[in-house]
């Protein structure tokens, strides 16, 4: 799984580097390309390719497709870590982009990325028809704004240290998290042109980003941070709504796993075309051991 994992990264990372190469210099590319590469899983990319590959799409076209969400996924990230959100000092492993370069610049950068994003998608390169470009660009726009990466984020924000419900809690970090993912299944859906599979694929989306969410709420609660590349044990000192913080440990693991079902059996009718996306689903819930 590993390997798998590397190998779309890698190829993701090739493509970025290739397409900031055609960019012209400025200041802002050094910081830019510090929160992008070469760090992170590209579990949402890998997610999107497992997708495409249950539709038979083009895995060239994916890739192109994975470093735009990327780009956004760079910038949420870069914002994410400054003082006036979570205030963190380390993310994958290395000094946050704002502790590198200061905020105005990792501000920049962060913005700076999230417009990469869609320069990517509308680019000559991903040959695309103009109808599902727009398609994509529109649906991403939905995914990252106000009502989701970053209505998520406001809204993890202003629970801190509060009595947040369960149904509230899901909603949150379905926004915050899972509206990316929501991307990364409809996108292939966009492009294979079954839209008889678009509700399904958007629920199984916001599944997946739960079940990453929760994976991760668990590995800031038991992990270390060398392993998981950033402090751990933040959540409980900020008072983060979690489901952790609301249902405790065990019973959080017990919901990882009806959730995980859940999306199996939803996945069921694809047979073995699912397997490779069921494989890195697993692997989510294991990075948490």
């Amino acid at each position: 799984m590993k390997k798998k994992l590397l190998t779309v990264a890698n190829d993701i990372n090739k493509y970025l580097i290739f397409f900031l190469r055609k960019q012209n210099n400025s200041g802002l590319l050094k910081a830019m390309k510090y929160g992008l590469l070469p760090g992170g899983k590209k579990i949402r990319s890998k997610i999107l390719v497992d997708v495409g590959k249950i539709f038979n799409l083009r895995y060239s076209k994916l890739i192109k497709i994975g470093a735009a969400i990327e780009c956004i996924h760079a910038y949420s990230l870069i914002h994410d870590d400054l003082p006036c959100m979570d205030d963190d000092e380390l993310r994958r492993g290395k000094l946050t982009t704002h502790k590198k370069f200061g905020e105005s610049t990792a501000i920049l950068a962060g913005n700076s990325l999230l417009t990469l994003g869609f320069e990517i998608l509308s680019s000559n390169q991903l040959k695309l028809s103009n109808k599902n470009k727009n398609i994509l660009i529109n649906l991403i726009s939905k995914c990252t704004g106000h009502l989701g990466v970053a209505g998520g984020q406001f809204l993890d924000l202003n629970y801190e240290k509060k009595k947040i419900s369960k149904s509230k809690i899901i909603d949150m970090q379905r926004k915050k998290t899972g509206m990316l993912f929501q991307f990364c299944c409809l996108a292939p859906v966009v492009l294979s042109g079954k839209t008889k599979y678009y509700k399904k694929f958007g629920e199984l989306g916001l599944d997946i980003g739960l079940l990453f969410q929760i994976a991760d709420d668990i590995i800031d609660y038991k992990g270390n941070s060398k392993n998981a590349g950033k402090k751990t044990q933040k959540d409980k000192k900020k008072g983060k709504a979690t489901l952790i913080s609301l249902l405790g440990y065990q019973n959080t693991i017990k919901y990882s796993v009806v959730t995980k079902n859940k999306i199996f059996n939803k996945l069921s009718e694809f047979g073995k075309k699912a397997n490779n996306l069921k494989e890195t689903l697993n692997y989510v819930l294991l990075r948490t051991r």
